[in-house]
């Protein structure tokens, strides 16, 4: 039951995310917003419950089947992309380099120093 709770939180941030999309015409994706609701609702409230632990650790185990799709629609519209190879590569790139720099900064804030020697 703790799973099908965590997962039913999940699609509840998710529908959120939609609506708010939806009503505010924002062009951003759904998806986005609600995590982003969802990381405020975390931060206010203290934490994850977990119930929200366990079935995000059962997505991770199968991020590949969700990025997939994504994928090979990129492989299959190949064609769209004629000319912008560079921009896309850029982009990318970019954001690859982004997200390392947003993860590391993120594990330095929440790795304490204390931490730090006790592995030494």
């Amino acid at each position: 039951m703790p799973l099908l709770r965590g997962f039913l939180t999940l699609l509840l941030f998710l529908i959120l995310g939609e609506a708010m999309r939806l009503l505010f015409l924002l062009p951003i994706s759904g998806g986005i917003i609600g995590m982003l609701l969802l990381t405020f609702w975390a931060m206010v409230s203290g934490g994850i419950s977990e119930d929200l632990a366990l079935a995000s650790q059962k997505l991770i185990a199968i991020l590949i089947l969700l990025i997939m799709p994504g994928v090979v629609g990129v492989f299959f519209l190949g064609g769209h992309f004629d000319g912008q190879w560079l921009a896309i590569t850029l982009a990318l790139l970019a954001g690859t380099f982004l997200s390392v720099l947003t993860t590391l900064l993120i594990l330095r804030v929440q790795v304490r120093p204390d931490q730090e020697a006790s592995h030494d």
